[in-house]
């Protein structure tokens, strides 16, 4: 049976792709905890797994030589409809989801699927660390709270990951900002890397997360509206009100320092 999409597929989606983890190499630490998945189970085949668009791609996999299947035969885009429990199928020739299906019928045979699901710091499920046997068992209570604590480290792994990579983004940004920058003598503008040239604001929002906002500094608000009281002692005599000219000038409470 082929698995129906989550309803928030495309959040999901997007939570997944944010991590950049898809097609990178495989890693010591993931085969690590697929190992231990693996022993703690007693099964031969144990799997980090990734549910794409159209495939569930393996960060780590132990008995299994494969890096990726369709996801329309994967066990796992079952498991991630149900994120706050592990979907565990004693007997796959006995349960209609799964009986027909190319990984039963075929190589490796699955029997046993146990897949504990890799909720992300969303919310959202991103996969699962599964275990696989060629034979029909159970887990005793023991071996499933054992197997969720490790998805739980899988995906603090992953968190890592995503959060030292926007770090390293981070730092490249700065270094960017600390470096010469070429600037125009008369309009001010500056100059990118890819030779376009933009307003402060503009080049600062491609480089950084930062956001602006605009006002009116002391200084210029003085030039630019001297018959304005901006000392806040008091209200202009009639001698130093604004004229209907000024009439347009903001008040005195929307000026304000932008740092």
């Amino acid at each position: 049976m082929k698995p129906r999409d989550p309803g928030n597929e495309v959040e999901r989606l997007k939570a997944l792709h944010d991590y950049e983890i898809l097609d990178s190499a495989r890693e010591r630490e993931y085969d690590d905890l697929a190992d231990l998945a693996a022993h703690v189970a007693g099964c031969p085949i144990a799997v980090v797994s990734l549910i794409d668009t159209n495939r569930q791609w393996f960060k780590s996999c132990l008995g299994w030589d494969l890096t990726e299947t369709p996801r329309e035969v994967s066990f796992c885009a079952h498991a991630i409809l149900t994120p706050e429990e592990p979907l565990i199928v004693s007997d796959t020739s006995s349960d209609p989801r799964f009986a027909s299906n190319p990984l039963v019928l075929g190589e490796p045979k699955v029997q046993f699927y146990a897949g504990f699901p890799l909720v992300g710091s969303a919310g959202l499920p991103l996969g699962t660390l599964c275990v696989l046997d060629q034979k029909p068992r159970h887990l005793t209570k023991t071996q499933i709270k054992q197997l969720s604590g490790l998805a739980r480290q899988v995906t603090a792994m992953m968190e890592l990951r995503r959060v030292s990579r926007m770090l390293a983004r981070a730092l490249e940004q700065v270094k960017t900002l600390e470096g010469l920058l070429p600037i125009c003598c008369q309009c001010k503008a500056i100059k990118s890397d890819d030779g376009d040239w933009m307003r402060l604001e503009r080049y600062v929002m491609r480089q950084t997360t930062a956001s602006f906002t605009h006002g009116v500094c002391p200084d210029c608000a003085a030039k630019l509206y001297p018959d304005l009281d901006l000392t806040g002692s008091g209200d202009a005599t009639s001698s130093d009100r604004p004229s209907a000219d000024a009439s347009a000038a903001p008040e005195t409470s929307s000026i304000r320092r932008d740092r």
